[in-house]
């Protein structure tokens, strides 16, 4: 029987904060096979992702709140067997798709175990860890969508918006870690919003979301997507403003860095960019 720790600690709700690159991707290729569609969906959101969220709790231990779970279970053995499970079934399933793909997912997969994993443990270090997380979650996993997604299963993918998807993961990740610089610390794990310190992570995150902003702006009007750069631009009003807003907080006392705004900038940014994207699809679909 499945415990509850392990259901909890997969964490399935947070796939939801990832779920932006696989529409941007989604939006941006020509012919899609829609079968493929689901089941790359199912696959990163459903297996890999989750799997992901379950090792990292399984090396971690966590007491105190991680990213979308503020009282954390402790993790049992079960968790590690079923994240090694579905792994498994998220290779097996990737080879339908096609071996490239296969071969990406399982890449995915070792890099986020050596991510997590305590004998190598990448995430403790600021900038190696960083630029995992972004490399993986942006640029790569774009490559699978649009791979995974086209009829043609291209090889192929556009480079300004695989350098965008991962400057958009880089410009969001550090705000995740904002709220956990004393348990990571205490856990031997230098983030690099810890290294940024509070102010430096909002200043951080606001170049690198500017640059991604530049180079969506390259690439939609290279690409011809006028509509659909006006439409990124107003989604993301919402997330602007509580950005501002949370930023000014912060300024005026750090304790404002904490769990519940975090979740809140998350979660805002999250549907704005998810909405963003999907009728930026809908918007290519129907041109």
């Amino acid at each position: 029987m499945i415990q509850q720790s392990t259901i909890q600690l997969l964490r399935f709700h947070f796939s939801f904060f990832l779920m932006p690159i696989y529409w941007f991707a989604l939006s941006q290729v020509p012919t899609i096979n829609w079968l493929n569609a689901v089941l790359v969906f199912i696959l990163l959101h459903v297996l890999v992702y989750p799997a992901s969220n379950g090792y990292n709790s399984y090396m971690d231990k966590d007491e105190t709140a991680i990213g979308g779970l503020e009282k954390p279970l402790q993790p049992t053995r079960q968790l590690f067997q079923v994240t090694v499970w579905m792994d498994a079934l998220a290779v097996l399933i990737g080879f339908f798709i096609s071996v490239y793909f296969a071969i990406g997912v399982l890449l995915y997969i070792l890099v986020s175990r050596a991510y997590s994993y305590r004998g190598i443990r990448l995430k403790q270090y600021p900038i190696i860890g960083f630029l995992t997380v972004v490399v993986f979650q942006g640029a790569v996993t774009f490559w699978l969508v649009y791979h995974g997604t086209s009829s043609d299963l291209t090889l192929e993918a556009p480079w300004p918006a695989m350098i965008a998807a991962s400057l958009l993961i880089g410009g969001f990740y550090p705000l995740t870690q904002i709220y956990q610089h004393q348990a990571d610390k205490a856990d031997g794990v230098t983030t690099i919003s810890y290294v940024l310190g509070y102010r430096g992570t909002f200043i951080f995150t606001a170049v690198v979301y500017a640059l991604s902003f530049g180079v969506l702006v390259y690439w939609f009007l290279l690409s011809y997507q006028v509509n659909g750069l006006i439409l990124l631009q107003l989604f993301f009003i919402p997330t602007l403003i509580y950005f501002f807003y949370w930023a000014n907080q912060v300024w005026k006392d750090a304790a404002a860095a904490n769990f519940k705004h975090t979740m809140q900038m998350n979660l805002i940014a999250s549907v704005c960019t998810n909405l963003a994207f999907i009728t930026i699809l809908i918007l290519n679909l129907f041109e």
